[in-house]
């Protein structure tokens, strides 16, 4: 009976590699805040802000086409902050965003892409990966 208990042991080792192997594959998309953004870009790390407005069908696409990359390895470590485009008034003043469905794509501080509008998926894949 041992090895029947350690080879269950290691095969629950396995799948928790996996798992996490799987997350660490993962595009991050997650809600936007001050606090998080500027940890991204203090750590250097590629990210984007993506102006959002729940009533906007070209953001619902977009939304899609996100999805639709999260799990590509090739964005590993790339994080996507969602801004709500009707309640962050000043961070769109700032950013001079005029309108929602924007990507703005920062490596660290640097902002090294700007996208408005655009809802295919590897385009947008593509627009991130100046940043990495």
């Amino acid at each position: 009976m041992p090895s029947i208990a350690l080879a269950l042991s290691r095969v629950s080792v396995a799948i928790a590699g996996l798992a996490l192997s799987i997350a660490a594959s993962a595009m991050d998309i997650l809600p936007y805040s001050a606090t998080a953004f500027s940890a991204l870009q203090a750590q250097g790390k590629p990210s984007a802000l993506h102006f959002h407005a729940s009533w906007c069908g070209t953001c619902v696409a977009q939304e899609k086409a996100l999805k639709e990359i999260k799990a590509d390895p090739a964005l590993a470590g790339f994080t996507v902050l969602v801004v709500d485009y009707d309640q962050e008034k000043e961070l769109r003043k700032t950013m001079k965003v005029r309108s929602q469905s924007v990507f703005l794509v920062f490596k660290g501080t640097t902002e090294v892409a700007r996208s408005g509008s655009e809802t295919k998926a590897p385009k947008i894949k593509a627009l991130f990966q100046e940043a990495l």
